[in-house]
């Protein structure tokens, strides 16, 4: 049976502020206007890519809201399932974030508290909605959020899921919006209803508590839980401006890992969203092959690599190019300089 949507995603949409090129929070007397946001992060590379994705979240009702609503079109996705906050103290959410150069490390300022997407509220959608897409995405960021936003995102994965949609969660750690015994409280009670996990090694050992090498810890995931796919990036840092990014992928139904060689060397111009193109790349593989976890792979390895490269948190890219990149990438013989 057709579905409406292929993906659809819950999460906070933010405006993130930057300095020009590498300047500094602390000295630069201007910012860059950008949207961003883990789960539109990951719906908009996938959307890029071919799937039909849409954000459910909600906006303060003023000429902000428009111009993330505006954004979000651009993308290609669709904004059928925004809400909108209309009362006084309707605020969007904002961080401030200021690029590295080695030795110095990148930073991020937060300004997200009390969100309009704090007072977002199930009875504001349509039960329809549980039945019209293949997969629903969402993170932990969404879960830690505030208590409402957390009951919210677990009545939606539990009616989802009872829609017949394939369940997308990325743990998504952040410190400085719970604890990590507090993560793995919420995390667990929903994991049961999880099909396609992902969750780094350090995120499984410093917040799951898990012990073992990679592997065997991506394995037990499906062992204590009804898990299909657990999937877990490794970045190697080697100052920012450079790094090697590649992934495992384990499919429980096959009882097989998959792995390929890492995109080395990468000339990172902004990370941010790195890891949740990533997740855009898999699910575009995993939808649009039925269950293909090499395609999966190879997608979410490449279309990551390629985001380190775009400024902002969206990906700007087509599924030519990532098909070009994959080819590239597997490639041992001489490669041309430039595309024309």
């Amino acid at each position: 049976m057709k579905k409406e949507f292929d993906v659809l995603s819950l999460g906070e949409l933010l405006l993130r502020l930057s300095p020009p090129a590498n300047e500094r929070m602390s000295r630069g007397g201007s910012f860059a206007k950008q949207v961003g946001g883990a789960e539109l992060n990951a719906i908009t590379g996938a959307a890029m890519l071919g799937l039909r994705c849409g954000i459910i979240s909600k906006l303060p009702a003023n000429d902000l809201g428009t111009f993330v609503k505006n954004t979000i079109r651009q993308g290609g996705v669709s904004d059928d399932y925004l809400v909108y906050d209309s009362e006084k103290d309707a605020r969007l959410g904002v961080y401030y974030y200021e690029n590295g150069a080695y030795p110095r490390k990148p930073r991020i300022v937060y300004d997200r508290k009390h969100t309009s997407v704090n007072k977002i509220e199930l009875s504001e959608f349509d039960d329809s909605m549980y039945g019209s897409a293949r997969c629903f995405h969402t993170s932990g960021i969404t879960l830690a959020l505030s208590s409402q936003a957390r009951e919210v995102a677990v009545e939606m994965i539990k009616r989802f899921k009872a829609g017949g949609a394939i369940i997308s969660f990325d743990v998504n750690f952040r410190g400085n919006l719970w604890t990590g015994a507090e993560a793995k409280e919420c995390i667990e009670s929903i994991l049961p209803y999880v099909d396609i996990f992902f969750c780094s090694e350090d995120t499984a050992r410093l917040t799951f508590l898990k012990e073992g090498d990679v592997r065997s810890i991506m394995k037990s995931f499906t062992e204590e839980y009804p898990i299909s796919v657990v999937a877990s990036t490794q970045r190697i840092v080697h100052s920012p401006k450079r790094h090697t990014f590649g992934s495992i992928m384990y499919s429980a139904k096959e009882d097989k890992f998959y792995e390929e060689e890492p995109y080395k060397d990468i000339e990172v111009v902004d990370r941010i969203g790195s890891g949740d193109a990533y997740i855009s790349g898999v699910l575009y593989g995993y939808l649009a092959d039925e269950g293909n976890c090499r395609k999966a792979l190879e997608y979410g390895n490449a279309i990551s690599a390629l985001k380190n490269t775009i400024p902002g948190d969206l990906l700007c890219t087509d599924l030519k190019e990532i098909d070009a990149i994959i080819k590239e990438h597997k490639s041992t013989g001489r490669i041309a300089e430039m595309d024309r």
